[in-house]
């Protein structure tokens, strides 16, 4: 032992040691844990269709224009390299339909095959990444008045439907690929920015389009659909058709993986809680680690309560091996290899200190109707030295200690994103 990181570790090890709390296993359970890292933080959202098509019916909106956003396939796969490469562990790419490799020509969302994702899953298995998949149903002519599985209009809901149909099969063609499970979450925008009294139409709609375009069944070890609600967004601030409530009701129906995203609900609403309550009626949960700040559930995730109540609930609840753990933000302000950083990593922070909280000493606590103690040994293990865990876990896997990432990225941007048109 000759670093400081892991002098350090040694003397936490102790500390944690004295509780009975292993840190070598509780290193070896997060390195175990693989986050989906989104694709979309690297270029605003933007894909590879190539057509100008703008956020129509969005409800999103990326805000910034920080210089150096890649502008081609070669470039952005050179950003998820280095952004990879500052995040400890072995993790997966969440990728969105829109960024399939059309370099043959883009036929239409819903034509799109397996084909034009041949060169992903090349590029992953060169580097030992699995892949994950997002139907795009936002930015495009066919989200009409805001809707598009939820339309009124039978021609847009097919359109959507086949759209659908086709991530689907793209998905389980991945997982198949690849030899491991690819997740494919389903998001879409539709809704109203005022006032409707179409409510149960739409819905009532959203979930024929659903059963028809989930109809097909693929094999468990290749693919697993997940839906995905919000609360309101950008044009949808009066109705979603997809709420909370609904999704919820169809996972149940259809034994389905429920997405919990943690932007998507209101302000002052603790996605942790939910967890237990889920588990209870759903086998597996994706969650989109994210962070929301007033209107917008978009922002770098930070390590905040928010989040780490979030992982202690996951860890308590004693269902990590149920849970699938992606990210969803994209902010165009700052350097976004530099967002990636800082939000892969405060995910994993938050993990390890959930994973090193004395749950066992505080359950006892708790049964014994001792809460002074329980609450007091939760609040001292705040100041406990996880950090020195969470360092040496970054030295072991041969990425950036500490802050010492910053000089990479800046060293980057001045090498290549600098040199960008």
């Amino acid at each position: 032992m000759n670093s400081k990181e892991e002098k350090a570790y040694q003397a936490a090890k102790e500390v944690y040691s004295g509780y009975g709390i292993n840190t070598d296993k509780i290193l070896q359970t997060l390195d175990q844990v693989s986050l989906s890292i989104h694709c979309w933080q690297a270029d605003d959202v933007a894909g590879f269709e190539n057509v100008q098509e703008g956020l129509e019916g969005s409800g999103l909106q990326v805000t910034g224009n920080y210089p150096g956003k890649a502008g081609n396939m070669e470039e952005f796969r050179m950003d998820l390299d280095k952004a990879f490469s500052l995040i400890p562990g072995n993790h997966r790419l969440s990728l969105h339909a829109s960024y399939g490799d059309f370099s043959a020509g883009f036929p239409g969302r819903d034509k799109i095959g397996p084909k034009h994702f041949q060169s992903w899953i090349e590029w992953a298995k060169t580097r030992n990444i699995k892949i994950d998949f997002n139907s795009t149903f936002f930015a495009h002519p066919n989200v009409k008045d805001g809707y598009t599985l939820a339309s009124k209009d039978k021609t847009i809901r097919q359109y959507w439907i086949e759209h659908g149909k086709k991530c689907r099969e793209i998905s389980a063609f991945i997982g198949k690929e690849q030899g491991s499970r690819c997740v494919h979450n389903i998001w879409i925008p539709d809704g109203s920015k005022d006032i409707t009294p179409s409510r149960y139409e739409h819905r009532s709609l959203l979930k024929d389009s659903l059963d028809k375009m989930l109809a097909k069944k693929y094999p468990a070890d290749q693919m697993i659909d997940s839906v995905e609600s919000k609360l309101f967004g950008i044009g949808s601030e009066a109705f979603v058709v997809g709420s909370h409530e609904f999704y919820f009701g169809y996972a149940v129906q259809n034994n389905m993986m429920l997405t919990l995203d943690i932007g998507h609900f209101h302000p002052t609403e603790s996605v942790a809680d939910k967890v237990s309550s889920a588990f209870l009626f759903i086998n597996e949960l994706l969650f989109h680690v994210t962070r929301g700040i007033r209107w917008d559930s978009d922002h770098i995730v930070a390590f905040n309560d928010q989040l780490t109540e979030l992982m202690q609930e996951i860890v308590w609840t004693g269902k990590l091996d149920k849970v699938s753990l992606g990210l969803d933000f994209f902010d165009a302000t700052v350097n976004r290899i530099g967002a990636y950083a800082i939000g892969a990593r405060n995910a994993q922070k938050a993990l390890l200190l959930a994973l090193l909280m004395p749950t066992k000493e505080m359950v006892k606590y708790e049964n014994q109707g001792r809460y002074f103690e329980r609450l007091a040994l939760f609040e001292e293990f705040k100041t406990k030295p996880f950090g020195a865990l969470w360092d040496y876990y970054c030295l072991s896997k041969n990425v950036p200690v500490g802050e010492s990432y910053i000089s990479e990225i800046q060293k980057y941007e001045e090498e290549v994103l600098s040199k960008r048109n």
